[in-house]
């Protein structure tokens, strides 16, 4: 009996495990050779909106590497920071750039990248900047993560 009990919790236990990190969404999964949705605001040289086109700057120019790695084609949306936060809320985005540093209110509803670059505003104060994805979708962050530190080593 006792080796019954053991082997019926070892199943248990196993039935349980996940390969980590997941992505509840499966955005990961969904971006790789498909469509990453990307919502831009603009922020001096982090994004800019030109007329007629799609964004610019140094934010822009990652997440279209970064799509490139992936095998991803970008639908660009562009808007004020409300509404692609809640954009990213909400599922309808899987990515938002808009210069946007670790002490962005839009993180209660939302996944963080690590700080991958810093810079400092007008009053003299640091800040390292994110990007925001959906809550929860640890694979995708994960691979995000890792892109921009390689691209920030390698500048």
């Amino acid at each position: 009996m006792l080796a019954f009990t053991a082997a019926l919790a070892a199943a248990l236990f196993l039935a349980g495990c996940q390969s980590v990190p997941v992505d509840p969404h499966g955005t990961l999964d969904r971006v790789s050779d498909g469509v990453m949705r990307v919502g831009a605001s603009p922020n001096g040289e982090w994004v800019s909106l030109p007329p007629g086109g799609e964004p610019e700057g140094r934010e822009a120019d990652l997440v279209r590497d970064f799509a490139g790695k992936l095998n991803a084609r970008i639908e660009w949306t562009t808007g004020t920071e409300y509404v692609l936060a809640e954009g990213i809320k909400h599922g309808e985005l899987d990515l938002m750039i808009a210069g946007l540093n670790d002490k962005t209110p839009w993180e209660k509803h939302s996944g963080l990248t690590r700080g991958y670059t810093e810079s400092t505003d007008e009053r003299g104060t640091r800040h390292k900047h994110v990007m925001l994805i959906r809550q929860g979708e640890n694979a995708f962050l994960l691979e995000l993560d890792k892109f921009l530190m390689e691209a920030m080593t390698s500048k």
